[in-house]
Protein backbone atom coordinates (compact mmCIF):
# COMPACT_ATOMS: atom_id res chain seq x y z
CA UNK A 1 0.00 0.00 0.00
CA UNK A 2 1.30 3.47 -0.87
CA UNK A 3 2.46 5.68 1.96
CA UNK A 4 -0.16 8.03 3.32
CA UNK A 5 0.08 11.77 2.84
CA UNK A 6 2.14 13.99 5.12
CA UNK A 7 0.33 16.76 6.97
CA UNK A 8 1.61 19.87 8.72
CA UNK A 9 -0.54 21.67 11.28
CA UNK A 10 -0.32 25.39 12.09
CA UNK A 11 -2.03 26.36 15.33
CA UNK A 12 -3.27 29.92 15.91
CA UNK A 13 -5.24 31.42 18.76
CA UNK A 14 -6.14 30.28 22.25
CA UNK A 15 -5.49 27.17 24.28
CA UNK A 16 -8.98 25.83 23.47
CA UNK A 17 -7.90 25.89 19.84
CA UNK A 18 -4.65 24.21 20.85
CA UNK A 19 -6.53 21.27 22.37
CA UNK A 20 -8.55 20.92 19.13
CA UNK A 21 -5.24 20.88 17.24
CA UNK A 22 -3.84 18.20 19.55
CA UNK A 23 -6.86 15.97 18.98
CA UNK A 24 -6.61 16.40 15.20
CA UNK A 25 -2.93 15.45 15.35
CA UNK A 26 -3.72 12.44 17.51
CA UNK A 27 -6.42 11.21 15.13
CA UNK A 28 -4.22 11.70 12.06
CA UNK A 29 -1.25 9.87 13.61
CA UNK A 30 -3.54 7.03 14.72
CA UNK A 31 -4.84 6.77 11.13
CA UNK A 32 -1.29 6.43 9.80
CA UNK A 33 -0.72 9.88 8.34
CA UNK A 34 2.70 11.44 8.60
CA UNK A 35 2.90 14.66 10.58
CA UNK A 36 5.68 17.10 9.68
CA UNK A 37 6.48 20.45 11.26
CA UNK A 38 7.90 21.64 7.94
CA UNK A 39 5.03 23.04 5.88
CA UNK A 40 7.18 23.00 2.73
CA UNK A 41 7.53 19.20 2.94
CA UNK A 42 3.88 18.45 3.71
CA UNK A 43 1.23 17.39 1.20
CA UNK A 44 -1.45 19.28 3.14
CA UNK A 45 -1.32 22.08 5.69
CA UNK A 46 -4.06 22.33 8.29
CA UNK A 47 -4.42 25.88 9.61
CA UNK A 48 -6.40 25.96 12.86
CA UNK A 49 -7.57 29.57 12.77
CA UNK A 50 -8.68 32.13 15.35
CA UNK A 51 -11.46 34.66 14.79
CA UNK A 52 -11.92 36.15 18.27
CA UNK A 53 -10.78 39.71 17.51
CA UNK A 54 -9.62 41.61 14.43
CA UNK A 55 -5.91 41.17 15.21
CA UNK A 56 -6.33 37.40 15.46
CA UNK A 57 -8.24 37.30 12.18
CA UNK A 58 -5.51 39.30 10.47
CA UNK A 59 -2.88 36.80 11.65
CA UNK A 60 -5.01 33.92 10.38
CA UNK A 61 -5.53 35.60 6.99
CA UNK A 62 -1.80 36.37 6.65
CA UNK A 63 -0.96 32.73 7.32
CA UNK A 64 -3.53 31.48 4.81
CA UNK A 65 -2.40 33.90 2.09
CA UNK A 66 1.27 32.99 2.57
CA UNK A 67 0.47 29.29 2.23
CA UNK A 68 -1.74 29.94 -0.81
CA UNK A 69 1.06 31.90 -2.48
CA UNK A 70 3.35 28.92 -1.80
CA UNK A 71 0.79 26.78 -3.67
CA UNK A 72 0.02 24.59 -0.66
CA UNK A 73 -3.17 22.57 -0.31
CA UNK A 74 -4.84 24.13 2.73
CA UNK A 75 -7.36 22.67 5.16
CA UNK A 76 -8.89 25.57 7.12
CA UNK A 77 -10.20 24.58 10.55
CA UNK A 78 -11.35 26.38 13.67
CA UNK A 79 -13.07 29.68 14.32
CA UNK A 80 -12.57 31.40 10.95
CA UNK A 81 -13.92 28.33 9.18
CA UNK A 82 -16.95 28.48 11.47
CA UNK A 83 -17.36 32.25 11.04
CA UNK A 84 -16.57 32.96 7.38
CA UNK A 85 -16.98 29.71 5.48
CA UNK A 86 -18.54 31.20 2.32
CA UNK A 87 -15.96 33.98 2.04
CA UNK A 88 -13.03 31.62 2.60
CA UNK A 89 -14.18 29.16 -0.05
CA UNK A 90 -14.62 32.00 -2.53
CA UNK A 91 -11.40 33.89 -1.78
CA UNK A 92 -9.04 30.95 -1.37
CA UNK A 93 -9.28 28.36 -4.13
CA UNK A 94 -6.24 26.67 -2.54
CA UNK A 95 -8.50 25.72 0.41
CA UNK A 96 -9.38 22.09 -0.19
CA UNK A 97 -11.51 21.79 2.95
CA UNK A 98 -13.21 23.77 5.70
CA UNK A 99 -13.75 22.21 9.14
CA UNK A 100 -15.72 23.99 11.87
CA UNK A 101 -15.07 24.19 15.62
CA UNK A 102 -17.46 21.31 16.33
CA UNK A 103 -16.19 19.04 13.55
CA UNK A 104 -12.44 18.64 14.15
CA UNK A 105 -12.99 14.99 15.16
CA UNK A 106 -13.93 14.30 11.49
CA UNK A 107 -10.48 15.34 10.26
CA UNK A 108 -9.40 11.88 9.05
CA UNK A 109 -12.57 11.46 6.97
CA UNK A 110 -12.10 14.99 5.60
CA UNK A 111 -8.54 14.26 4.45
CA UNK A 112 -9.65 10.97 2.89
CA UNK A 113 -12.39 12.77 0.93
CA UNK A 114 -9.95 15.47 -0.20
CA UNK A 115 -7.54 12.80 -1.46
CA UNK A 116 -10.36 11.50 -3.65
CA UNK A 117 -10.55 14.91 -5.31
CA UNK A 118 -13.44 16.43 -3.35
CA UNK A 119 -13.60 19.91 -1.88
CA UNK A 120 -15.06 19.30 1.58
CA UNK A 121 -17.04 21.49 3.98
CA UNK A 122 -17.75 20.14 7.47
CA UNK A 123 -19.20 23.02 9.49
CA UNK A 124 -21.99 22.24 11.94
CA UNK A 125 -23.95 25.52 12.40
CA UNK A 126 -24.37 25.06 16.17
CA UNK A 127 -21.48 22.95 17.48
CA UNK A 128 -22.34 20.29 20.05
CA UNK A 129 -19.23 18.09 20.06
CA UNK A 130 -16.63 17.91 22.82
CA UNK A 131 -13.79 15.39 22.90
CA UNK A 132 -13.36 13.09 25.90
CA UNK A 133 -10.52 10.96 27.25
CA UNK A 134 -11.03 8.28 24.57
CA UNK A 135 -10.06 10.60 21.68
CA UNK A 136 -6.36 10.37 20.71
CA UNK A 137 -4.31 13.43 21.55
CA UNK A 138 -0.80 14.45 20.50
CA UNK A 139 0.36 17.12 22.95
CA UNK A 140 2.10 20.23 21.64
CA UNK A 141 2.88 21.84 25.00
CA UNK A 142 6.12 21.40 26.93
CA UNK A 143 6.80 18.10 28.70
CA UNK A 144 5.62 19.24 32.10
CA UNK A 145 2.25 20.88 31.42
CA UNK A 146 -0.99 20.20 29.60
CA UNK A 147 -4.31 21.92 29.10
CA UNK A 148 -7.32 19.99 30.33
CA UNK A 149 -10.59 21.10 28.77
CA UNK A 150 -13.47 20.62 31.19
CA UNK A 151 -16.23 22.22 29.09
CA UNK A 152 -16.79 23.93 25.76
CA UNK A 153 -19.11 26.70 24.61
CA UNK A 154 -20.87 29.51 26.45
CA UNK A 155 -24.47 30.39 27.40
CA UNK A 156 -23.77 34.06 28.11
CA UNK A 157 -24.37 36.86 25.61
CA UNK A 158 -21.72 39.48 26.35
CA UNK A 159 -22.15 42.27 23.82
CA UNK A 160 -18.54 42.20 22.60
CA UNK A 161 -18.07 38.44 22.29
CA UNK A 162 -18.52 36.20 19.25
CA UNK A 163 -17.58 32.97 21.09
CA UNK A 164 -21.12 31.58 21.64
CA UNK A 165 -21.71 31.91 17.90
CA UNK A 166 -18.40 30.19 17.09
CA UNK A 167 -18.33 27.53 19.80
CA UNK A 168 -21.97 26.84 20.66
CA UNK A 169 -23.70 26.49 24.00
CA UNK A 170 -21.94 25.22 27.12
CA UNK A 171 -21.40 21.49 27.28
CA UNK A 172 -19.47 20.04 30.20
CA UNK A 173 -17.66 16.75 30.45
CA UNK A 174 -18.41 14.48 33.39
CA UNK A 175 -16.12 14.54 36.41
CA UNK A 176 -15.25 10.90 35.70
CA UNK A 177 -14.18 11.71 32.12
CA UNK A 178 -12.04 14.65 33.19
CA UNK A 179 -10.34 12.68 35.97
CA UNK A 180 -9.65 9.81 33.56
CA UNK A 181 -7.88 12.17 31.16
CA UNK A 182 -6.01 13.82 34.04
CA UNK A 183 -4.70 10.41 35.08
CA UNK A 184 -3.59 9.70 31.51
CA UNK A 185 -1.68 12.98 31.44
CA UNK A 186 -0.14 12.33 34.86
CA UNK A 187 1.09 8.96 33.58
CA UNK A 188 2.87 10.87 30.78
CA UNK A 189 4.81 12.84 33.39
CA UNK A 190 2.71 16.01 33.32
CA UNK A 191 3.26 18.12 36.44
CA UNK A 192 0.77 20.92 35.75
CA UNK A 193 -2.80 20.72 34.49
CA UNK A 194 -4.40 23.98 33.37
CA UNK A 195 -8.19 23.72 33.44
CA UNK A 196 -9.83 25.55 30.55
CA UNK A 197 -13.32 26.30 29.28
CA UNK A 198 -15.15 29.50 28.41
CA UNK A 199 -16.48 29.90 31.98
CA UNK A 200 -14.74 27.50 34.33
CA UNK A 201 -16.85 28.52 37.33
CA UNK A 202 -20.01 27.40 35.45
CA UNK A 203 -18.56 23.92 34.98
CA UNK A 204 -21.24 21.21 35.26
CA UNK A 205 -24.27 23.50 35.25
CA UNK A 206 -25.60 21.90 32.07
CA UNK A 207 -25.21 18.27 33.14
CA UNK A 208 -25.60 18.39 36.92
CA UNK A 209 -28.18 21.19 37.22
CA UNK A 210 -25.78 23.41 39.17
CA UNK A 211 -22.06 24.24 38.98
CA UNK A 212 -19.81 21.41 40.17
CA UNK A 213 -16.40 23.08 40.12
CA UNK A 214 -15.77 22.44 43.82
CA UNK A 215 -16.51 18.73 43.36
CA UNK A 216 -14.28 18.59 40.28
CA UNK A 217 -11.35 20.24 42.10
CA UNK A 218 -11.60 17.78 44.98
CA UNK A 219 -11.69 14.84 42.54
CA UNK A 220 -8.65 16.16 40.66
CA UNK A 221 -6.87 16.59 43.98
CA UNK A 222 -6.49 12.80 44.07
CA UNK A 223 -4.60 12.75 40.74
CA UNK A 224 -0.80 12.58 41.00
CA UNK A 225 0.07 15.99 39.54
CA UNK A 226 1.79 18.80 41.40
CA UNK A 227 -0.17 21.81 40.13
CA UNK A 228 -3.77 22.30 39.03
CA UNK A 229 -4.43 25.79 37.69
CA UNK A 230 -7.80 27.33 36.82
CA UNK A 231 -8.42 29.75 33.97
CA UNK A 232 -11.50 31.92 33.29
CA UNK A 233 -12.99 31.92 36.79
CA UNK A 234 -15.90 34.36 36.85
CA UNK A 235 -15.84 36.10 40.25
CA UNK A 236 -19.50 35.40 41.00
CA UNK A 237 -18.83 31.68 40.57
CA UNK A 238 -16.08 31.61 43.21
CA UNK A 239 -18.51 30.50 45.87
CA UNK A 240 -17.56 29.58 49.46
CA UNK A 241 -17.62 25.92 48.37
CA UNK A 242 -15.15 26.57 45.54
CA UNK A 243 -12.87 28.63 47.79
CA UNK A 244 -12.92 25.86 50.41
CA UNK A 245 -12.01 23.31 47.74
CA UNK A 246 -9.04 25.46 46.71
CA UNK A 247 -7.97 25.87 50.35
CA UNK A 248 -8.29 22.16 51.16
CA UNK A 249 -6.95 20.56 47.95
CA UNK A 250 -3.16 20.56 48.09
CA UNK A 251 -2.36 20.54 44.38
CA UNK A 252 -4.93 23.21 43.38
CA UNK A 253 -3.04 26.48 43.05
CA UNK A 254 -4.48 29.65 44.60
CA UNK A 255 -4.22 31.25 41.17
CA UNK A 256 -7.38 33.02 40.02
CA UNK A 257 -7.79 34.21 36.44
CA UNK A 258 -10.72 36.64 36.65
CA UNK A 259 -12.02 37.94 33.27
CA UNK A 260 -13.45 41.18 34.72
CA UNK A 261 -13.36 43.24 31.45
CA UNK A 262 -14.16 46.57 33.18
CA UNK A 263 -14.94 48.15 36.55
CA UNK A 264 -17.62 50.75 35.85
CA UNK A 265 -21.24 49.52 36.23
CA UNK A 266 -22.45 51.56 33.24
CA UNK A 267 -19.84 50.06 30.91
CA UNK A 268 -20.53 46.59 32.27
CA UNK A 269 -24.24 47.11 31.63
CA UNK A 270 -23.45 48.09 28.03
CA UNK A 271 -21.31 44.95 27.79
CA UNK A 272 -24.34 42.95 28.96
CA UNK A 273 -22.50 42.03 32.16
CA UNK A 274 -24.56 44.06 34.68
CA UNK A 275 -24.24 41.50 37.49
CA UNK A 276 -20.52 42.10 37.70
CA UNK A 277 -20.57 45.82 38.39
CA UNK A 278 -22.32 45.22 41.70
CA UNK A 279 -19.82 42.75 43.09
CA UNK A 280 -16.32 43.57 41.82
CA UNK A 281 -14.87 45.38 44.85
CA UNK A 282 -16.66 43.30 47.42
CA UNK A 283 -15.87 39.96 45.83
CA UNK A 284 -12.20 40.73 45.25
CA UNK A 285 -11.76 41.67 48.90
CA UNK A 286 -13.53 38.44 49.87
CA UNK A 287 -11.20 36.44 47.62
CA UNK A 288 -8.14 38.09 49.15
CA UNK A 289 -9.44 37.36 52.66
CA UNK A 290 -10.19 33.71 51.88
CA UNK A 291 -6.96 33.15 49.93
CA UNK A 292 -4.37 35.62 51.26
CA UNK A 293 -1.65 34.03 49.11
CA UNK A 294 -3.75 34.06 45.95
CA UNK A 295 -2.26 35.25 42.67
CA UNK A 296 -4.86 37.36 40.87
CA UNK A 297 -4.82 37.82 37.10
CA UNK A 298 -7.42 39.74 35.13
CA UNK A 299 -8.14 41.16 31.70
CA UNK A 300 -9.82 44.42 30.71
CA UNK A 301 -11.30 45.87 27.54
CA UNK A 302 -10.72 49.60 27.00
CA UNK A 303 -12.52 51.71 24.42
CA UNK A 304 -15.85 49.91 24.56
CA UNK A 305 -18.43 52.05 22.69
CA UNK A 306 -19.56 54.89 24.94
CA UNK A 307 -16.66 54.55 27.41
CA UNK A 308 -16.14 58.10 28.69
CA UNK A 309 -13.10 59.64 30.35
CA UNK A 310 -14.91 59.24 33.68
CA UNK A 311 -15.52 55.54 32.99
CA UNK A 312 -11.87 55.08 32.09
CA UNK A 313 -10.63 56.93 35.19
CA UNK A 314 -12.82 54.62 37.28
CA UNK A 315 -10.99 51.67 35.70
CA UNK A 316 -7.58 53.26 36.35
CA UNK A 317 -8.43 53.76 40.02
CA UNK A 318 -9.75 50.19 40.20
CA UNK A 319 -6.47 48.77 38.88
CA UNK A 320 -4.46 50.93 41.28
CA UNK A 321 -6.64 49.99 44.24
CA UNK A 322 -6.71 46.23 43.83
CA UNK A 323 -3.05 45.66 42.91
CA UNK A 324 -3.52 42.62 40.67
CA UNK A 325 -0.49 40.41 40.11
CA UNK A 326 -1.04 40.21 36.35
CA UNK A 327 -3.18 42.35 34.03
CA UNK A 328 -3.90 42.00 30.33
CA UNK A 329 -5.54 44.84 28.37
CA UNK A 330 -7.29 44.64 25.00
CA UNK A 331 -8.67 47.47 22.91
CA UNK A 332 -12.29 46.96 21.86
CA UNK A 333 -12.69 45.13 18.56
CA UNK A 334 -16.09 45.44 16.82
CA UNK A 335 -17.02 41.90 15.84
CA UNK A 336 -19.61 41.30 13.14
CA UNK A 337 -22.49 39.33 14.64
CA UNK A 338 -22.17 40.81 18.15
CA UNK A 339 -24.43 43.39 19.78
CA UNK A 340 -21.53 45.82 20.27
CA UNK A 341 -20.67 45.92 16.57
CA UNK A 342 -23.37 48.50 15.81
CA UNK A 343 -23.41 50.45 19.07
CA UNK A 344 -23.11 54.25 18.78
CA UNK A 345 -20.17 56.25 20.16
CA UNK A 346 -17.41 53.99 18.83
CA UNK A 347 -14.01 55.33 19.88
CA UNK A 348 -11.06 56.06 17.56
CA UNK A 349 -8.27 53.51 17.67
CA UNK A 350 -5.71 56.08 18.84
CA UNK A 351 -7.78 56.83 21.95
CA UNK A 352 -8.17 53.12 22.67
CA UNK A 353 -4.43 52.56 22.23
CA UNK A 354 -3.62 55.44 24.59
CA UNK A 355 -5.99 54.04 27.22
CA UNK A 356 -4.48 50.58 26.93
CA UNK A 357 -0.99 52.04 27.37
CA UNK A 358 -2.11 54.06 30.41
CA UNK A 359 -3.47 50.96 32.18
CA UNK A 360 -0.24 49.09 31.51
CA UNK A 361 1.79 52.05 32.84
CA UNK A 362 -0.24 51.85 36.06
CA UNK A 363 0.18 48.07 36.24
CA UNK A 364 3.91 47.81 35.54
CA UNK A 365 5.14 49.08 38.92
CA UNK A 366 2.52 46.91 40.65
CA UNK A 367 3.76 43.82 38.81
CA UNK A 368 7.36 44.80 39.59
CA UNK A 369 6.57 45.14 43.30
CA UNK A 370 4.83 41.76 43.30
CA UNK A 371 7.85 40.15 41.66
CA UNK A 372 10.35 41.90 43.95
CA UNK A 373 8.57 40.28 46.90
CA UNK A 374 9.81 36.95 45.55
CA UNK A 375 13.50 37.92 45.80
CA UNK A 376 15.17 35.88 48.52
CA UNK A 377 12.43 33.23 48.40
CA UNK A 378 12.94 29.61 47.38
CA UNK A 379 10.21 28.59 44.92
CA UNK A 380 9.48 25.48 42.91
CA UNK A 381 9.97 26.05 39.18
CA UNK A 382 8.63 23.89 36.36
CA UNK A 383 11.54 23.72 33.91
CA UNK A 384 10.39 24.01 30.29
CA UNK A 385 13.29 25.19 28.09
CA UNK A 386 17.08 25.28 27.95
CA UNK A 387 18.90 28.04 26.10
CA UNK A 388 21.32 26.17 23.82
CA UNK A 389 24.01 28.84 23.98
CA UNK A 390 24.06 29.88 27.63
CA UNK A 391 22.82 26.72 29.34
CA UNK A 392 20.28 28.93 31.10
CA UNK A 393 17.12 27.04 32.04
CA UNK A 394 13.74 28.72 31.65
CA UNK A 395 10.57 27.80 33.48
CA UNK A 396 7.66 29.07 35.53
CA UNK A 397 6.80 29.26 39.19
CA UNK A 398 3.25 28.62 40.39
CA UNK A 399 2.63 32.40 40.10
CA UNK A 400 2.99 32.30 36.32
CA UNK A 401 0.59 30.63 33.89
CA UNK A 402 1.90 29.39 30.55
CA UNK A 403 1.92 31.82 27.62
CA UNK A 404 0.27 34.75 29.44
CA UNK A 405 2.46 35.52 32.48
CA UNK A 406 6.18 35.81 33.15
CA UNK A 407 9.07 33.34 33.20
CA UNK A 408 11.75 32.29 35.66
CA UNK A 409 15.30 32.30 34.28
CA UNK A 410 17.59 29.88 36.11
CA UNK A 411 21.18 31.08 35.78
CA UNK A 412 24.10 28.67 36.31
CA UNK A 413 26.04 29.38 39.49
CA UNK A 414 29.45 31.02 38.99
CA UNK A 415 31.83 28.31 37.80
CA UNK A 416 29.12 25.64 38.06
CA UNK A 417 27.26 23.51 35.53
CA UNK A 418 24.57 21.99 37.70
CA UNK A 419 21.82 23.15 35.32
CA UNK A 420 22.85 20.36 32.94
CA UNK A 421 21.52 17.74 35.37
CA UNK A 422 17.98 19.09 35.32
CA UNK A 423 15.40 17.27 33.23
CA UNK A 424 12.93 19.34 31.20
CA UNK A 425 9.45 18.94 32.66
CA UNK A 426 10.68 18.58 36.24
CA UNK A 427 10.00 20.76 39.27
CA UNK A 428 13.14 22.11 40.95
CA UNK A 429 13.75 24.47 43.89
CA UNK A 430 15.13 27.84 42.81
CA UNK A 431 16.32 30.74 44.93
CA UNK A 432 15.06 33.98 43.39
CA UNK A 433 17.83 36.59 43.29
CA UNK A 434 16.43 39.30 40.98
CA UNK A 435 13.17 40.44 39.42
CA UNK A 436 11.81 42.82 36.82
CA UNK A 437 8.24 43.81 35.95
CA UNK A 438 7.57 40.56 34.13
CA UNK A 439 10.14 37.88 34.99
CA UNK A 440 12.16 36.39 37.84
CA UNK A 441 15.81 35.31 37.91
CA UNK A 442 17.39 32.76 40.20
CA UNK A 443 19.79 29.87 40.88
CA UNK A 444 19.18 26.24 41.61
CA UNK A 445 19.32 25.67 45.35
CA UNK A 446 21.37 22.51 44.99
CA UNK A 447 22.17 19.71 42.56
CA UNK A 448 18.80 18.03 41.98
Amino acid sequence: MADKSTIAVTHLGCEKNRVDTEHMLGLLVEAGYGVDSDEAMADYVIVNTCSFIQEARQESVRTLVELAEADKKIVITGCMAQHFQEELLEELPEAVALVGTGDYHKIVDVIEQVEQGNRVTEVTPEPTYIADETVPRYRTTTEGMAYLRIAEGCDYSCAFCIIPHLRGKQRSRSIESIVAEAEQLAAQGVQELSLISQITTNYGLDIYGKPHLAELLRALGKVDVSWIRMHYAYPTGLTPAVLEAIQETGNVLPYLDLPLQHSHPEVLRSMNRPWQGQVNDKIIERLKAALPDAVLRTTFIVGFPGETEAHFEHLCEFVQRHQFDHVGVFTFSPEEGTAAHDLPNQLPQEIMDARRDRIMQIQQPISLERNLQQVGQIVNVLVEQEHPGTGKLIGRSSRFAADVDGLVYIHPQEGGSQNQAVRLGSLVPVEIVAADAYDLHGHLCNNP
